[in-house]
């Protein structure tokens, strides 16, 4: 396996993909990086030279924030928002979605499995719809 930015990229795959596994590189970014590398995208990892691995650990350590300093990043500012009170801030706090979408339903992965609340289901005297 090759090793860029600290993280084990897998050797069977195509270059792109295997690229997708460091946190913070995407499709597109993968595209951009092999293509001023001037390395093919389709070629496997296992073919990759070792001045090929080099010019991509350069380029990525270079001009990209990746793993460990992305996150970080992120984290800092989440709690940047949180800290002023800011609405974003709110939400992240109480672990529901920020960007605006639907609570009544779905959210589900946000906010957790679901829990009974007492009073709530049919009530006696009304018919079922």
């Amino acid at each position: 396996m090759a090793r860029i930015a600290g993280v084990d990229i897998p050797k069977e795959k195509q270059v792109w993909v295997s690229l997708q596994y460091i946190y913070g590189i995407g499709r597109t970014t993968s595209y951009k990086l092999l293509e001023q590398a001037g390395i093919k995208p389709e070629i496997k990892v296992s073919k990759l030279t070792e001045d090929e691995v080099n010019r991509l650990r350069e380029l990525i350590d270079k001009e990209h924030r990746v793993e460990g300093e992305l996150r970080k990043e992120i984290d800092i500012n989440i709690k940047r928002l949180v800290d002023t009170g800011s609405y974003r801030g709110l939400r992240h706090r109480r672990s529901l979605p920020v960007k605006g979408q639907r609570t009544r339903t779905n959210a589900r992965t946000k906010r957790g499995v679901r829990k009974t609340v007492a009073g709530r289901g049919q009530r006696r005297g009304m018919a079922k719809k």
